[in-house]
This record gives C-alpha cells, structure tokens and sequence, in this order.
C-alpha cells in the first residue's frame, strides 16, 4: 500500500490561513490503513483547525468529508455538486490522490495534509515499512521475494557490498543488510546455489528516470 504521514498542522495553517471556506477531503484507502488520512484523521484535523483559527480569534467554515478514493474519477466526482461551496481543499489521500483531485477542479485550490512516503507493509500497528519503490521491472522471483531496490540502502543487484557486517547495514546498524535477507531466504528454500547466477545489468527505463509512466490495458477499456 501507499504509506503516507501526518503533516504538522502549522504547514496545513500557513496554507489555508487566507481561505475562509474550507473542506477536509479524506480517502478510505492507504492513507486508512496508515492511520494518516482516514475519516477519523479528517475529523481530527478538521477539529484541531477550527479550535486553532478560533484561538486566534478567526472562525472559519471547515467541513469534513471522506471518498472511497481520490485516485478515481468515480468518486473524486462525488463532490462536484458541492466543490464550490468552498474557497480550498485540504487533501488527506496520498501524492496521487491530491492531483488527480486537482486535476478534476482547477479552480479550487487543492493543499496536502500529509507527505507519501513509501509503498510499504504494516508490520503491526504504528509501524510501516518500505518495500517497493515501483522500478517497473520486478525482480523478486530472483531474489527470494526480497527487493534489493527498495530495501538495500544501494540499490546493489549483486551483493552485499563490502560494508555490510555481521548481517546489518553500513548506514545504519539496526538495518538488516538485504542481500544478507536474501541469502538466507534463498538458503531456506534449498535455494541457495541461485546466489551464484549474477543478476543481468537492470533496465532502470522502466523506473521514474523515463518520466511519468503508464499502464494501459486494452483488454479492459471500454
């Protein structure tokens, strides 16, 4: 899943403090999960605004709302009928959602309530982690099901590098070295002489360095 973090609430002050009709848009997905961006972290922030504007002797219109998703027209559609009640809208989704969001209502100011971060897997709760960088070229089936890409400080396709020591990161020692996972993911599965086979040069054209991406499934279109 996409994860995302809470921005501070003075950044999301100093955004919205000249609009005076504002709407706190959550998304029911990733940022859910995360705990960042969800209908209770609408109604929290929404509440911690209003006491905040009322503090400095402001009172302004905040009203709160949550889509299923903001990375889909079908939902982000949902609030047409009312987009121009408002003066700005603060989007809890992710990167995606915040665009594609503005993207749909150009004439409404559209401001990030949290910072993505990774894709990553919840580990247990208040704990996520990184594991996918989206390169475009998945590797996995090489590698025991553990990514080089996204979790070797490196990016190495060949390792450990010669600062890895005792199964830990050279940047940090509380990091599990990756290539040290994969070795002994790939002993586990009686897999261990495919260590030997060195990974072919990776095709970084499918990663974020050849721009703006797309999947298109003509199978699919309407």
């Amino acid at each position: 899943m996409i994860v995302a973090d809470k921005k501070p609430i003075e950044e999301i002050v100093e955004e919205i403090k000249d609009h005076e009709r504002i709407l706190i848009l959550g998304c029911n997905e990733c940022v859910t999960v995360c705990e960042a961006g969800g209908k209770k972290e609408v109604e929290i922030l929404a509440s911690a605004l209003r006491m905040y504007f009322l503090n400095q002797g402001r009172e302004k219109n905040i009203e709160e709302l949550t889509l299923e998703r903001q990375c889909d027209s079908e939902y982000v559609e949902e609030i047409r009928g009312v987009s121009d009640q408002y003066d700005a809208l603060v989007s809890l989704a992710c990167g995606v959602g915040v665009q594609f969001t503005a993207e749909h209502y150009p004439g409404l100011p559209i401001y990030p309530g949290v910072n993505t971060c990774f894709l990553g897997a919840t580990e247990h709760r208040g704990l996520w982690t990184e594991r996918c960088q989206a390169c475009g070229q998945c590797i996995l089936a090489r590698t025991g099901g553990i990514c080089p890409v996204s979790r070797c400080a490196k990016r190495i396709m060949n390792g450990p590098c010669g600062g890895s020591s005792n199964g830990k990161c050279e940047i940090n020692p509380d990091l599990a070295c990756a290539w040290q996972l994969i070795v002994d993911r790939l002993d586990s599965l009686g897999r261990l002489e495919e260590y030997e086979t060195l990974s072919p040069v990776k095709d970084w054209s499918a990663d974020r360095a050849g721009g703006p991406r797309k999947v298109e499934r003509e199978d699919v279109q309407s």
